[in-house]
């Protein structure tokens, strides 16, 4: 069995990954506040974490392995989404509304990422559907002495938990100096945090014995983490923003409430995304979500592509340049692919990168290597391993590949009338382009020569170079002389 080392926050130092249960390998992730689209540095972690659910499976066995994602989908700034809804004369009760947005939002979500080549996580839990599980633990928490109750607030005693900080390797102290951290009367030590709090009658609350309320966002995780994987669990990962204080504290939370358990035994985070080398921001008018680069007209395979280009404990950096060399390798893998079968099982070089830390650079290289040796079939289900030339997301590439005389308008080359002339010429296309890339090789050109023979016969155009192989119907063109290519 492969052996699989991830760095883990907590030691901070690169293990050996070994599973609590072998067959029943279990991993939990943190998701989005559902109240608006998906960013691009919110994807990050979707795809880095894919790709360690896609190992696992592979060395475990699919049926061998849980991941649990959550969704927040009680908080603020959903509230405050749908109170401006409301007030632009959007009819429901706020809490209706506050649904119906995280319905809507969730649903974006999982399309976004989808388009990505994220698998679906096996576990997709809602905030909202373990609000019993939440009240019973800080209940616990309450009567071991962890938590208090005030002014309609429960709070969590940071100073009843000796090891607070050791996830983010700062003393209680130090971060009470450092922090931003909300003062209030109620609160013994400024940096305890809330648990429970109250809702207006308006917002959406639940009946607890403190009142009508809803929970604090990082009593929900421990909650749900707790209910789905159990006290004890295998890895547990999220952005590097989240190790302190969320991380910190659902850390606190889940291990005095389950003093005989260990809450996560490996922890991971990914570094953040900046655009052009510099932070992701509004103010800086480089902010954009998934779905505004899917709009553009940026497949989803290649901003995963670029993603996989940088480890994930490194920051990366989104630029157009990346973009552009993404979309180049990613068309001319998918022309010399076509028509190929996978191998049964991906290369043993690319399962050994990610099996180092994930290192999804490295594993991206050895894909170059398999290219340039037109070790094809093999190509093919290494890139699958890595979620990209699979045909779910295939299909962007082509729209460049049939290539039409001026005579015809940018509607008509996909229309009914010309479409039908023209759809062999993508497969035709690749085929040649793959011929050529092999006779550049063997230094034998005639199959290379007999194909565009062929095609000259039929009236059609053939532009060769470096980045692929462009096919024009020219005046003259007749589809049925390339009958024999069949």
């Amino acid at each position: 069995m492969t052996d699989i080392k991830l760095y883990n926050t907590m030691a901070r130092e690169k293990q050996v990954f070994t599973p609590i249960d072998p067959d029943n390998v279990r991993m939990y992730v943190c998701g989005p506040t559902v109240y608006d689209r998906a960013h691009l540095g919110n994807a990050r972690p979707v795809v880095v974490f894919d790709v360690l659910y896609r190992l696992l499976r592979h060395v475990y066995g699919p049926d061998h392995v849980t991941y649990v994602r959550n969704f927040t989908d009680v908080d603020d700034k959903i509230n405050a989404t749908a109170l401006a809804s409301k007030e632009a004369g959007a009819k429901g009760s706020l809490e209706e509304l506050v649904h119906e947005r995280s319905d809507e939002t969730i649903g974006w979500y999982l399309q976004d990422m989808g388009a990505l080549g994220a698998l679906e996580p096996d576990e997709m839990p809602r905030a909202t559907e373990f609000i019993g599980p939440m009240i019973a633990m800080i209940k616990d928490l309450i009567a071991k002495g962890h938590a208090y109750a005030a002014e309609g607030h429960v709070l969590f005693a940071v100073e009843s938990y000796k090891e607070y900080g050791r996830l983010s390797g700062r003393s209680v102290d130090d971060m009470i100096a450092g922090a931003r951290v909300e003062v209030a009367p109620y609160k013994k030590n400024p940096m305890d945090f809330v648990l429970w709090k109250p809702s207006t009658d308006d917002l959406p609350g639940w009946d607890s014995p403190w009142g009508r309320g809803r929970p604090g966002w990082h009593i929900e995780c421990s909650a749900m983490s707790y209910e789905l994987l159990g006290a004890t669990f295998d890895i547990h990962g999220g952005g590097n923003d989240l190790q302190f204080p969320h991380h910190e504290n659902e850390i606190a939370q889940s291990k005095c409430a389950h003093p005989d358990a260990g809450f996560a035994n490996y922890w991971l985070h990914n570094e953040m995304l900046q655009v052009e080398g510099k932070k992701m921001s509004k103010s800086l008018g480089n902010f954009f979500t998934v779905h505004d680069l899917l709009d553009q007209g940026v497949p989803g395979e290649v901003i995963r592509f670029v993603f996989l280009g940088t480890h994930y404990r490194k920051p990366m950096d989104w630029t157009e340049k990346k973009r552009a060399e993404a979309e180049a390798t990613l068309r001319k893998w998918r022309i010399l692919t076509d028509s190929v079968e996978p191998a049964s099982s991906p290369s043993v070089e690319v399962v050994a990168a990610l099996a180092d830390d994930l290192n999804t650079a490295g594993a991206l290289a050895e894909l170059h290597k398999l290219a340039k040796r037109n070790e094809l079939p093999l190509l093919l289900a290494s890139a699958r391993f890595l979620g990209i030339l699979t045909d779910e997301l295939g299909g962007w590439n082509w729209r460049t590949q049939v290539i039409v005389g001026s005579s015809f308008s940018s509607e008509d080359q996909f229309g009914a009338g010309i479409f039908s002339h023209s759809i062999e010429l993508p497969s035709l296309a690749k085929r040649l382009h793959y011929a050529r890339t092999v006779a550049m090789e063997t230094k034998d050109f005639s199959t290379v020569d007999a194909l565009k023979s062929i095609l000259t016969e039929a009236g059609v155009q053939v532009r060769m170079s470096k980045e692929g192989v462009e096919l024009e119907p020219g005046p003259d063109f007749d589809a049925s002389k390339l009958e024999v290519l069949k």
